[in-house]
Parts: C-alpha cells; structure tokens; sequence
C-alpha cells in the first residue's frame, strides 16, 4: 500500500520509509527492475541531473509490440519503494510482456510540476526527462508508441496529470490517486521542496476555461489527440484538498471538449482497495474519455485501485486493445466529403460543394458541424431535391429546417431548363444550387415553364460543437456509424441526381 502521508510543508515526510522498501526477488521470473544508465536515454538533452530512470522488463516478451507503463512514485519514495506497491502491475506485465517504466527524482522530495521548464514541452524539467524515457522505452524494448500509459499517487499523481498536460503526444491514458490539476503546483511554488501550499491546500481555484487555456499553454499549437484520465481521491484527504477533484474535473473536460456535467454515475462501487462513487464522461464518439472516482471518508494514504487502472488502459488482459480505437484526425475533415471533396466543380459550381455536405464534411460532428446528418435529419424544408435542379441547400440539416447558418437563398437553376414558379429552401452560405452546366429540371409541375424564384431564407442555429480530435472517423478499416450515414446518404443524393437527368433527357 502507499503510504504517502506528506504534510503541508513536505520536508521529506512520512512516505521516506518506502525510499528503503526492497523488492522481494521474483519467485518464477529472473526479471528485476534495473536502472537504465543515464546517458543511453538522456542522449544530449539538458534535463535535470536528478532524474533517473528504472524499467522491469518481463521474461515473457508480448506478442507485437509491447504496451509500456510509467509509474511514478509519491513525495519522499524512490523507485524501488514504487515497485513494491504495483503487484497487480507487475503480475500483468509478467502475463503479458508489458514494459514498466519508474522514473526516480533522486534526493528529491517531490517531483517538479510547478517551475515553468517543467511545465513547458521541452523546457528541460522533469517531464521532459520523463517524455525522453518514453522515446527510449520505445525504441529499445520495441514498444508501441500508441500505447503508453501512466500512474501514480499523490505527489505521482500530480506528474501524471501534467504529464498529460505537457506531452499528450506521447501518453494515451494516465490514472491519478490524490493528485493536482496540471499547473496547479505552479501557485506558490517552492523549489527548494518542489512543494505549494496554496495548491495543496485548494486554494488554487480557476474556471474551466482558465484551466484549459492553462494547459494548452503547455504545448502551444498542439490539437492531436488528448489522453484519457482516470482520478482517485478520498473526499477526507487532509494532505492534498479534495477540492482538487472539482478542479480537475473543470481542467479536464474543458481540455477535452466535454460538458462540466458527466455522462453517467454511479454509486456504492466496490473496488481492489476502496468504495467509490464514480463519474464518466463519454466524448462525441461514445468513449469514456474521463473518469472521477471519490472514495466517501477516503483518506491521502490509500492504495492503487490497479485492477480497475489496468481496465482503464485496456490491459486486463493479453491481446485487448486500448479502449478509445485510433483516428486519423478530424474524421475526413474539411475536404473530405465538404468543401474541397466533392466542392466547387464536383457536381457543379456549388452543387455538394462548401456547404453541401456540411462545412466539415463527414468530419467533426458526425457528418459536418450540423452538415447532412444534423440535427433534425437529411432533409430540411424542401428537401434534397428542390424544385428546378438538384439543391442541396447548404447544409440541409439543423432542426430539420435548413442550414446552420443564416440562409442566402437556395436560387433554381438560372440557365439549361425550366421549373417551378418556386426554389428550394435555402441553405447555408455557398451552397445555392447548381448555376453553371446544368441540364434542368423539369420540377414536380411538368410543363410550367418560368425560372424559379429565389428560394425562402434558411433558419439561424448554432453549428454543433466540434468533436474532440479522433472521432467520427473510419476506425481499422472499417467504417464508423457516421461514415456509413454518409456514404448512404451520398448515394441517395447521386441516384436523385441521376433520376432528375434521365427524366429531362426524356
């Protein structure tokens, strides 16, 4: 069990006994943990001095490429201290040929995550060193990039979570017990101890888009993917303030594009250690992308729930995939399937151009930020098929009436055929129907001639939210639910196409 009982002031408190727990020797396995010399990971980097790097790597290689998991020792333990409270860990990387990973901030008391080096990518603090064990971790026991995960407690938990913060390109999930919101450790930050009472103490209290702004400083510019998190804490924790559990969830679901309110909760969970009650969010994707759990009358000093973190990285067992499946980017995106893929010159200047299949194509949103398949169906007023040509209105979503965005005004075709004394519904901005090579049609009242007129305005709505990076997208090779809609809902729109073009030439 941890025993991180650090005081306000962590001057290297109640947890230094684990700095001399020793690792009882494998019974049916010659596998240890071993330091790694540091200049084979560090190469040429300019990172602390102080920070060390431990891996155990099992008998029993994986099949493939082997899951790597960092775990991070509390305030006052080391290394060899950690190792002693992840048995379960162990056991699975013993079953399965994962790689540990325990990185050691030697004669530290905590690990910095509150300078700015360390809370900047690359900045040269601990979490850059960390970033540089992973980079090695790969390359020398063949794991697998996309499948690095990290834990820890307490002063652990507080690397975990701006570990996450500083380099989402490199970890997929991580789990905290008893931690910080990343940046927190920055208010009133002592280096001498690598301690801050104001955030230890929940005193620390941001928004949550101050929180999030406050970690994608950490990595300007970056909008892959961001790991998932998992956080454990006793609502009695007079070490780190329970209230740090409220401003992680605001740090994370601000982060992670998620509503403030969960997606789901439960109660009365019995776990390995604690009972829990328990909150989830799930993303655009229906993935559990963030997980609260608070153990009622739970002190600072609990042990890790391992079961339930090994679940939550997908490595319960041999052969089980990580539980959010791999995307390419933002679905198709912009170019995809809207503006640019089938766009101008398509199927006409503006026929399934911008705005045709919604302005991010198949992408962000299911099928475009309220695109085809927006709120309120396929079809807006008037339909797929506006009378005299093939108008595709825009966005034809949105409330079932248009498109998401004011209407200009779904005009008829202006040359090669004649229609009905009224145009379609309007849609969004550019995507009026076809102006240009168009043979005509006849409209649902054959004979009348005239040019239609000018179709009614679209209705204003909001565009849906845009989805979290990785979702809505073609998963292994097969197609998601969104990606099916929309090649179903393609088809139709070429074979109304087809049908309009057979009737005129009759």
């Amino acid at each position: 069990m941890d025993n991180s009982n650090i005081g306000s002031r962590a001057p290297l408190l109640a947890l230094a006994a684990l700095s001399f727990g020793v690792l009882a020797p494998a019974r049916a396995s010659a596998a240890s943990l071993v330091q790694v010399t540091r200049s084979d990971w560090v190469g040429s980097a300019n990172v602390p001095s102080y920070m060390e790097m431990y891996v155990y790597v099992p008998d029993k290689p994986a099949t493939g490429k082997a899951p790597v998991i960092f775990s991070a020792h509390s305030c006052g333990s080391t290394a060899t201290g950690q190792m002693a409270n992840i048995t379960h860990m162990k056991a699975a990387a013993d079953a399965q040929g994962i790689v540990l990973v325990l990185p050691e901030d030697k004669n530290q008391n905590c690990w910095d995550v509150g300078s700015t080096k360390a809370l900047t990518h690359d900045g040269g603090g601990d979490t850059q060193a960390v970033a540089l064990m992973a980079k090695y971790a790969v390359t020398k026991y063949n794991a697998d990039p996309a499948r690095i995960y990290i834990m820890g407690g307490s002063g652990g938990a507080m690397l975990v979570q701006a570990m996450l913060a500083v380099y989402p390109d490199v970890f997929r999930a991580g789990a905290a017990r008893a931690g910080v919101p990343a940046g927190c450790w920055a208010d009133g930050y002592d280096s001498s101890q690598q301690w801050s009472n104001n955030c230890a103490a929940g005193n620390t209290i941001k928004t949550a888009q101050q929180w999030g702004d406050l970690v994608r400083a950490m990595y300007p510019g970056y909008t892959g993917h961001r790991p998932r998190l998992q956080t454990y804490q006793g609502d009695m924790d007079t070490t780190v303030s329970y209230k740090n559990t409220g401003e992680s969830i605001k740090e994370w679901t601000n982060v992670m594009n998620l509503s403030t309110a969960p997606s789901s909760t439960d109660t009365g969970f019995k776990a390995q250690i604690a009972t829990y009650n328990r909150q989830f969010w799930k993303n655009s994707c229906d993935y559990v992308v963030f997980e609260a759990w608070t153990s009622p009358g739970g002190t600072h000093s609990m042990g890790y729930e391992e079961d339930d973190m090994l679940k939550f990285f997908g490595l319960s067992a041999a052969g089980t995939p990580d539980p959010e499946p791999d995307c390419t980017g933002t679905a198709t995106g912009a170019g995809g399937m809207g503006a640019g893929g089938m766009g101008a010159g398509g199927m006409g200047a503006s026929g399934m151009g911008a705005g045709g299949m919604g302005a991010s194509g198949t992408g962000a949103g299911g099928m475009g930020a309220a695109g085809m398949l927006g709120t309120g169906g396929m079809l807006g007023t008037g339909g797929m098929v506006g009378a005299g040509g093939m108008a595709m209105q825009g966005g034809t979503g949105g409330a079932g009436t248009s498109g998401v965005a004011a209407g200009t005004g779904g005009t008829t075709m202006t040359t090669g055929g004649t229609g009905p004394t009224t145009g379609g519904a309007g849609g969004t901005t550019g995507g009026t129907t076809m102006t240009t090579s168009g043979t005509g049609g006849t409209g649902t009242s054959a004979g009348r001639s005239g040019t239609g007129a000018a179709g009614t305005a679209g209705t204003t709505e909001s565009p849906a939210p845009e989805a979290p990076a990785g979702c809505g997208c073609v998963v292994k090779g097969a197609k998601s639910k969104h990606a099916y809609s929309a090649s179903m809902a393609l088809g139709l729109a070429l074979l109304a196409f087809r049908r309009r073009r057979r009737h005129t030439a009759s």
